[in-house]
This record gives structure tokens, C-alpha cells and sequence, in this order.
């Protein structure tokens, strides 16, 4: 997966377009979340692109966390800072969008950095529909159809040994909490190499201005999805 077309970077900061952030999303991610439309006026850089910059510059390490506190918009310039246990990413202005928390032997290695990163994208892009739809319908909400923010909230990965080429993600359990208009996502899932598990994960959304579930609504929001899907791949 070659992510350099996706980012610009000039003495150590890394900064976006709003085509980059959006051609990652549609092209590496199979994620068509309105947010990362290039004209959305909430546009904001896929979580998923900044995940696969760290794990480029920083190699990846048996235990791993991402935590995420604000969306990163073109323009913004990101300092990568030197390696560590924690690090933090923040613009020139201090403001931070991203802490990473890293424990246990690190590898470099290209293919693992490769397969990790395109196999967890993958994963992550999927969320809408084929995860979040049933879990809202189960507790009878729904996301705005005209507004919807759905956000990237935090991710853990955490891997028995380093020694593996090929980690493909697959989907254990989705569990969604809803407190008024806003809901919880849990999504947890299991890395297997060659057959054997080697690592467990999770991922964490935020749902804001969720509404009464209406089934008309539901369907009309997953076709224009699916549309833009289309229309994107038509191009």
C-alpha cells in the first residue's frame, strides 16, 4: 500500500488536500463516509490515513493505542515528533489530534507494514452499512440522513509476536450503547496469520444527532451511499 500520494510532507510535517484525504478514503478504504467528500463542509481527514502514517514513519509494535481528540482538516500542518512510548501529534499551533501509546518490540519490517495496514483499512472502511445499520436498528435509532457524524474515536491493537507476514482482520463482536442523540460503537476483532491467531483489536465510534430509526430514511441514506459508491467508480 503506498500511501506517499496521500500526504505532502516538508521538514517533518505532514499536511493534506482535501483530494488526498478523500481519494484515501474511496480508494484504499472503500469508505465513503460524506465527511471525507471533497466538498463536505464538515471535511475532515480520514482517522484510517493517519493511522497508516504512524505506522509508516514509527514501525509497528506488539501493543498499540490511538486515541484520537480532534479532526484534522487540509491545510493543517502535523509535526511528527521523534520516536517513543507515547507520542503526540499536534500542529504548529500546539493544538494536539492524535496521541499514540506504544509498548513492546517494534518491527520495520515492509511486507508486515504493508499487510497490516491494508488489511485494517479494509476492515475499518466497512463499518457503513453492513455494521452500523443493524446495530441502530436493533436499538431503534438511526443517523441523520441529512447530517451525519459519524467519528473516528480511539483504536488498540495488540499482537502476541512480530514474527508474521500476512495478518488478515476479521470482525468478532459490534456493540453500540445510545444515550440520548448520541451513541457508542465497539467494534472488536482478532488478527490471524496463516491460520493462527496472533492478536486482538479494537475499535471505538462516536455517533452524534442520532434520531428515531425510520426504515424509509435508512434505505434512502444506504442507496445514496451505495450511489456515491458508483458514481465514484464509474469516474
Amino acid at each position: 500500500m503506498n500511501i506517499d500520494r496521500y500526504f505532502s510532507e516538508t521538514n517533518g510535517n505532514i499536511c493534506f488536500t482535501r483530494e488526498q484525504g478523500s481519494n484515501f478514503a474511496k480508494k484504499m478504504a472503500d469508505d465513503f463516509n460524506p465527511l471525507h467528500d471533497i466538498d463536505a463542509k464538515r471535511f475532515c481527514i480520514p482517522g484510517d490515513l493517519l493511522f497508516s502514517i504512524i505506522l509508516a514513519k514509527y514501525g509497528i509494535s506488539q501493543h498499540m493505542q490511538f486515541v484520537f481528540s480532534g479532526m484534522v482538516v487540509a491545510g493543517v500542518q502535523l509535526l511528527m515528533p521523534e520516536p517513543a512510548e507515547e507520542i503526540h501529534i499536534a500542529d504548529e499551533e500546539g493544538r494536539e489530534y492524535l496521541r499514540v501509546k506504544r509498548e513492546g518490540n517494534i518491527s520495520c519490517d515492509e511486507l508486515l507494514l504493508q499487510n497490516l495496514t491494508r488489511s485494517y483499512v479494509q476492515f475499518s472502511g466497512q463499518t457503513f452499512p453492513h455494521i452500523l445499520v443493524p446495530l441502530l436498528a436493533e436499538q431503534n435509532v438511526m443517523i441523520h440522513p441529512d447530517r451525519p457524524l459519524v467519528i473516528y474515536e480511539s483504536m488498540s491493537i495488540d499482537l502476541d509476536r512480530l514474527d508474521i507476514e500476512k495478518p488478515l482482520i476479521r470482525g468478532d463482536y459490534n456493540r453500540l450503547g445510545v444515550t440520548g442523540k448520541r451513541g457508542t460503537v465497539e467494534l472488536a476483532f482478532h488478527l490471524e496469520d496463516d491460520g493462527e491467531v496472533v492478536g486482538r483489536g479494537k475499535k471505538h465510534m462516536l455517533l452524534m444527532g442520532l434520531r428515531e430509526y425510520d426504515k424509509d430514511a435508512t434505505e434512502a441514506a444506504i442507496s445514496s451511499y451505495n450511489n456515491s459508491k458508483t458514481s465514484f467508480s464509474s469516474k
